[in-house]
């Protein structure tokens, strides 16, 4: 119950905070203890963001580009592609995060290429393609899902795969959040898997004005909220708004980070709110 109250207190997709409800919770707990709400969570020094660059390892001059920009960026590899298994290893010999790059059954009929998890697997099936997905991409620190608009709503599906990674202490999943009806979040608590949710998706539109704009936006909700993650690809039209912007970004007093990082101070806030409401 507290997981699903305090779940409701992040930002949601569109950015607004479910301020009635996060009031509530906070003059309840303050009245039970008699102590104000401010002290007990404090705020961060900076607001923050991360970017994660997704769908890499099938084109190798297109992805180092990507790899190279002199940011702290994560990058999420495709499960036996081409180049991921290289390019993973390069990007972490630069000091950079990566992802595994999970592809997910969708809504609609996409083919999800190898490694691919649908939700007429059988359950050795779905564990024995997870764990080769895992084996696949080197350095890992996390796991996002690639498409999964019909998966990602499978409560079974989404415990087998949060099951497995809760069997790996240093793994972290980041839920793309393709259909706003995902389950994967809850999934992930229940299993006690560290875990974060998109905000914004940079390039669903690669005109590099609604680019910019998106990215804008993620600065804003980063701003309004302490920190907001963002996702998006290897487009020419992505990397070059990229190269242009997150310069200004950090000259705003917005921090870069890995999304590790990032998903630290959101679980620090998730504890904080815990500690708070408990009696």
């Amino acid at each position: 119950m507290l997981n699903d109250l305090l779940h409701r207190c992040r930002p949601t997709p569109g950015g607004r905070l479910v301020a009635g409800l996060c009031l509530t919770l906070g003059l309840l707990a303050g009245q039970a203890r008699a102590e104000p709400l401010t002290p007990l969570i404090a705020a961060p020094p900076s607001a923050a963001v991360s970017i994660i660059i997704d769908d890499l390892g099938n084109l190798k001059q297109r992805d180092l580009r990507a790899i190279h920009l002199p940011w702290p960026l994560t990058y999420a590899f495709l499960p036996h592609t081409p180049h991921a298994r290289e390019l993973a290893s390069l990007t972490h010999g630069l000091g950079k995060e990566v992802m595994l790059h999970l592809p997910m059954e969708a809504q609609e009929h996409h083919a999800l290429g190898p490694g691919g998890l649908t939700q007429d697997m059988a359950h050795d099936d779905f564990l024995r393609t997870l764990r080769r997905d895992l084996g696949a991409v080197p350095y890992i620190s996390g796991v996002n899902n690639h498409m999964g608009s019909l998966l990602t709503q499978n409560p079974a599906r989404m415990g087998w795969l949060m099951q497995e990674l809760g069997d790996h202490d240093d793994l972290f999943f980041v839920d793309s959040y393709t259909t706003a009806s995902s389950v994967a979040v809850k999934a992930a608590n229940e299993n006690w898997v560290p875990n974060i949710r998109r905000d914004v998706f940079l390039d669903s539109d690669r005109d590099p004005a609604s680019i910019r704009a998106q990215l804008q936006r993620l600065a804003r909700l980063a701003r309004e909220h302490g920190i907001a993650l963002g996702i998006g690809h290897p487009y020419p039209e992505t990397l070059d708004v990229l190269q242009a912007e997150l310069p200004g970004l950090r000259a705003q007093g917005i921090e870069i980070l890995p999304v590790s990082q990032l998903l630290d101070q959101h679980m620090q806030r998730f504890r904080t709110w815990r500690a708070f409401l408990s009696p």
